[in-house]
Order: C-alpha cells, then sequence, then structure tokens
C-alpha cells in the first residue's frame, strides 16, 4: 500500500504557491492596475481598498514565498473576513456566498486559516530555515 502521508507537505506547499500567486494578482490590480480591472482605475492608494491591496501584495508575497507563513496567512484570512462581511454579505443572502459573489472571499480565507495553523510545506523559507537551525 501507497502511504500519502509522505506527499502532504509537497502538496501543501503546492497548495500555498499557487493560493499566493492568484491572491498577489488581487493586489497589483488594485496598485498597479495588472491586471487591469476597471473598477480599481480610481482607486486611491491609501484608501481602505488600497490599503487592502498593499496587504495582499505583501502578505501574498510572503506567504508565496513561505517565509513567516503563519503570521502572514493569519493576517490574510483576517483581510478575507472583513472583506465578506463588508462587501458580500450585505448584499443578502448571507449564507450563501454563491448568490453574493463572496465564494472566493471565503475560500481565500479558509485556505489562509488553514495555512496559518499548517504552515508553509516542504517548499517554504520557513522550512529551510528551521533545517538550518537545527
Amino acid at each position: 500500500m501507497i502511504s500519502t502521508a509522505a506527499y502532504t507537505p509537497r502538496v501543501l506547499s503546492l497548495l500555498r504557491i499557487v493560493t499566493a500567486f492568484l491572491f498577489i494578482q488581487h493586489g497589483t490590480a488594485k496598485l498597479l492596475h495588472l491586471p487591469h480591472v476597471a473598477m480599481f482605475d480610481s482607486l486611491q492608494p491609501l484608501s481602505f481598498f488600497g490599503f487592502a491591496g498593499m496587504l495582499e501584495i505583501v502578505g501574498g508575497a510572503l506567504v508565496l514565498i513561505g517565509w513567516f507563513t503563519r503570521p502572514a496567512a493569519f493576517i490574510l484570512s483576517g483581510e478575507m473576513a472583513v472583506a465578506y462581511f463588508m462587501a458580500h454579505a450585505p448584499q443578502g443572502n448571507f449564507l450563501s456566498p454563491m448568490l453574493n459573489q463572496g465564494e472566493s472571499a471565503v475560500l481565500y480565507c479558509f485556505i489562509f486559516l488553514f495555512l496559518s495553523a499548517a504552515g508553509g510545506g516542504a517548499w517554504s523559507v520557513d522550512a529551510a530555515r528551521g533545517k538550518a537551525a537545527a
């Protein structure tokens, strides 16, 4: 019988890397207009959404490389919870994110919450630093 436990740290790293890569694009769309999203054309960098964009770029980069993964992911999980309750839930259908366009916020929230508990996995700066310290 093949044990899948040996693959878990690597698959965790893949989840972390892909999630962070996709998440960073939300921040770059807000602040750097790349990719271009028309609703962010007049966004002020020092606004609430501008601050969210900064968190998404900096926190997403930390999670992407797996450095300070747990605290960065925890903060990003909180950001996504705030995004859901401030932007999506007030649109109605509180318990149905599919109807208030909040699915991605909920998924990011819980993936980042999981990463804050599980860590960065095998392919992370955190894991490399842990091996060097040991």
